[in-house]
């Protein structure tokens, strides 16, 4: 069985490039990778991304926005995840289930206990081995998107800092939601180069 890692945060936190940098350090010790994004690697996945990230001319109600989250997801799920840990593989993803119980329930006012269910029907149960949850104060994320905003990313400075808090705190009530699994906070408002070096200790020591 193959090692899942998911890599989680506001926006703005640099998850793209430590991801990036985390799938050729991995690659340079042989491990034979899949990287996939949540919402996304899916043809079904794709679509509701775009749905969902940049339709900005539909109204999409928040349960409405998780409902379609947990969709795209399941398929992540079943098309991509679960044949890749079956055939030993390790799966990086940018994003999972943490992410929509963050943005839809604890910054979007939904229940975030209501949503872990619903996360564990549409993920059958699967969660990553290893969450890692870049964070640094939501206002110095914001000012780092220096691009054409999507749907989520405009939803305004107190919903981000809602967001910040939610990870944190659902950070705290990892463990207990979950056997067997981890995560890991680790501040992003330092250089590449020291976060990059934090994520392969902790990576490491989970691979051991």
């Amino acid at each position: 069985m193959g090692i899942f890692i998911s890599i989680d945060g506001c926006d703005g936190t640099g998850k793209s490039t430590q991801l990036e940098l985390l799938c050729e350090w991995l690659g340079g010790l042989g491990h034979e990778l899949v990287t996939c994004r949540d919402p996304g690697s899916t043809d079904l996945g794709e679509a509701v991304r775009e749905l969902l990230l940049m339709r900005h001319d539909l109204r999409i109600d928040r349960r409405s926005e998780m409902l379609l989250y947990m969709a795209a997801r399941s398929q992540l799920v079943e098309e991509v995840i679960r044949p890749a840990l079956a055939a030993g593989k390790t799966v990086v993803c940018d994003r999972f289930l943490l992410a929509n119980v963050v943005y839809q329930g604890r910054a979007g006012g939904l229940d975030p206990d209501t949503l872990w269910q619903v996360g564990r029907v549409a993920t059958d149960g699967l969660s990553p081995d290893l969450t890692i949850v870049l964070d640094m104060p939501s206002e110095a994320a914001a000012a780092r998107l220096q691009r054409t905003l999507d749907r989520m990313e405009q939803q305004g400075d107190a919903f981000h800092a809602r967001v910040r808090d939610g990870f944190l705190a659902e950070a705290q009530q990892f463990a207990a939601r979950f056997e067997n699994a981890r995560i890991e906070v680790i501040a992003a408002d330092r250089s590449i180069e020291e976060i990059r070096d934090e994520i392969r200790n902790v990576v490491q020591a989970c691979l051991k």
